[in-house]
């Protein structure tokens, strides 16, 4: 490995450093965004609560009428709707194969989401929302003048007991919304036996009476509390926020850090609240118009939730037609061929493109996961039970394809190692002072041999897009998250052997508070692989000491960089450092070095082959400007 291969190398570390380290804000900006978030806090609590005191102010008034049975009142405060403003809230719970929900009476809503084939990191049941962690419901403006929402006023269930299971068709559960005159806005729930897709349709009757005049459109008020479901809250956080698509456009999401607030006036096809693993969606049949999403993350490391989602949207509603405005809910695990499915024969501009939830890389990256490491991913699991021997035959199929770039790699390296002497012999030859003339010297040189300083840099970059993928694409697969190999019980969490609950400065902050030994191991083989570089490039080093120690440095950087990362990402990079040792190894035990120089020496007798614009041409071509140059300055300087 000469110093161009070197320096590929060390290009790809960087890059990949690069992906963590250029989108965390600097000091600069996290002391902003801090003061930021500390005004609109600020501002957040005091209309709070102005907003909780004025609805107490409502509840004790609305309570005193109650309390006095005022009829006239309630009709005021009501007007149309005054038959749902009193009740009991009632729970109902409804499940299938996969979920498991509970709706309530009040406000017609979905009160809790079970993912029932899910379980937290701490074997606890996999719960989205509960209670109050989620709100949903419409807002509208009635026709005595009273702005009203759903979400305080008490549905009728029709047809629905407490605790139903959805086992041979899909079934229709409705919450009916009382009026007078017998008008009646119903939520038509459906769930099918084995789906995560909950419809509702929002249809009613006789509504122009009890709406405002002219009203076309419904608010809609839907927010959450994502919960911490992983082991790593950090790095679970890494992977939460909230998304969402334009109409025949691509996904895209919220900061995911701090607080974000943006007013979106063209139209959305879905919104989707999401953490590294599980997603709730929702998906309007007839897009949303003028909507304003927000979330604000959690910093309490002792919080149960990672962050917390809004979306306010407008909707379409003809309030004279019994024509349904519908929904889709997808309470989903982010399982990259099951969100597909829900796309299979549908039109390209009317795709959801829920699958863009995993986060499998943007460009070439996703592409090859997508297409190549996926359907590997899923051959192997499809006869494989262990997915620890699923990724070591992932690691073999990938080194055995990449073998062709890692062999141009290393006679490269040979080439260069094997010609050393005679490039001593320029430099002994050509003193320092003469840097041009002594570089043309050493070009001279390779193109006689026909040897490419480049050609072994080349190839390792080239292997750079399938670094990375794998680099997104075992965080994001649910397939490995709790699935257990050798000491490790989660390969999609980092898999501490050693673990301490004090604060150490630095190291509590870049490392963590844990060992993870997949990652340990990797460390340790990639140090083991760079001093063997190193040895067999010893003389070469030599012209580049802050090269060498780099390269020792790097396998430490890693090791704090992939301390909390999932261990099936570490032990990949493990598995595969190995087999490029072996590959190594074997490479040099066919290579001879001595018949190698022997065929460089005999290029030199063969016509020179000067191919015009190349590399060596471009090289020298800059070398002669570059000599001009400093000729024309040290002329101006006599």
């Amino acid at each position: 490995m000469d110093k161009n291969t070197i320096l590929g190398f060390v290009l790809i570390i960087l890059i990949l450093v690069g992906f963590s380290v250029l989108n965390r804000p600097s000091k600069e900006q996290v002391a902003a965004q801090r003061a930021q978030d500390s005004i609109a806090a600020v501002q957040k609590t005091a209309q709070e609560q102005a907003a909780v005191a004025a609805k107490n102010a409502a509840q004790v008034a609305s309570d005193s009428l109650i309390a006095k049975n005022d009829t006239a009142s309630i009709n005021a405060a009501f007007g149309p709707l005054a038959p749902a403003g009193t009740g009991t809230e009632q729970l109902f719970t409804v499940e299938n194969k996969v979920v498991k929900i509970t709706f309530s009476n009040k406000g017609g809503r979905l009160y809790s989401v079970q993912l029932k084939n899910y379980q937290t990191h701490d074997s606890l049941p996999l719960i989205l929302f509960d209670k109050n962690e989620s709100n949903f419901g419409f807002t509208f403006a009635t026709n005595n003048n009273r702005v009203l929402s759903t979400q305080n006023l008490y549905f009728e269930p029709i047809g629905i007991s407490q605790n139903q299971t959805v086992t041979d068709a899909p079934k229709a559960y409705t919450f009916r919304l009382k009026a007078t005159n017998g008008a009646f806005l119903d939520f038509v729930y459906t769930l099918a036996p084995d789906d995560y897709m909950v419809k509702l349709e929002v249809k009613g009757k006789g509504m122009e009476s009890v709406l405002a005049p002219n009203t076309d459109r419904l608010e809609l008020n839907w927010n959450a509390k994502i919960r911490q479901q992983e082991k790593g809250r950090k790095f679970e956080a890494r992977y939460t926020g909230l998304f969402y698509k334009y109409i025949a456009e691509n996904v895209n999401n919220l900061k995911q850090s701090g607080h974000d607030e943006q007013n979106l006036p063209n139209q959305l096809q879905w919104v989707a609240f999401k953490d590294q693993f599980f997603s709730s969606v929702l998906v309007a049949d007839k897009a949303f118009t003028s909507s304003t999403l927000e979330s604000s993350f959690d910093d309490n490391i002792n919080s149960k939730y990672i962050s917390e989602c809004k979306a306010k949207m407008s909707v379409g509603f003809d309030p004279k037609s019994t024509a349904a405005t519908s929904f889709r809910f997808y309470f989903v695990p982010n399982k990259f061929n099951l969100l597909a499915k829900y796309d299979k024969g549908v039109d390209n501009d009317k795709k959801m493109r829920l699958t863009k939830l995993v986060p499998l890389g943007w460009g070439i990256f996703g592409w090859i996961n997508q297409y190549a490491i996926i359907p590997m991913f899923n051959f192997f699991g499809s006869f494989i039970g262990s997915f620890g021997l699923i990724i070591l035959l992932m690691t073999v199929v990938i080194k055995f394809v990449l073998f062709p770039m890692t062999y141009k790699s290393y006679m490269s390296s040979a080439k260069m190692r094997v010609l050393k002497p005679q490039i001593d012999e320029i430099n002994a030859k050509i003193p320092s002072e003469k840097a041009m003339e002594r570089q043309k010297a050493t070009m001279d040189l390779y193109r006689k041999v026909g040897v490419s300083p480049m050609s072994g840099c080349l190839p390792m970059l080239l292997q750079l897009p399938i670094l990375i993928a794998m680099f997104n694409f075992f965080p994001a697969s649910i397939e490995l998250r709790h699935q257990s190999f050798l000491w490790a019980k989660d390969l999609s969490s980092y898999d501490a052997v050693i673990t301490w609950n004090a604060t150490i400065p630095f190291i509590t902050t870049y490392f963590g508070n844990h060992i993870s030994l997949f990652c340990l191991l990797m460390t340790i083989v990639s140090f083991i692989y760079t001093k063997i570089n190193m040895q067999s490039q010893m003389a070469t080093n030599q012209q580049m000491p802050g090269m060498n120690i780099i390269m020792y440095f790097t396998p430490i950087m890693m090791w704090f960089w992939f301390n909390d990362y999932a261990s099936g990402l570490s032990y990949y990079y493990f598995l595969s450092t190995l087999i490029t040792i072996a590959q190594t190894y074997a490479i040099r035990s066919f290579v001879n070095e001595d018949k190698l120089l022997m065929q460089l020496e005999a290029n030199k007798k063969k016509p020179s082959k000067k191919k015009k614009g190349g590399f060596m041409d471009r090289l020298e071509q800059m070398q002669r400007e570059q000599a001009q140059r400093q000729k024309a300055a040290s002329s101006k300087k006599k």
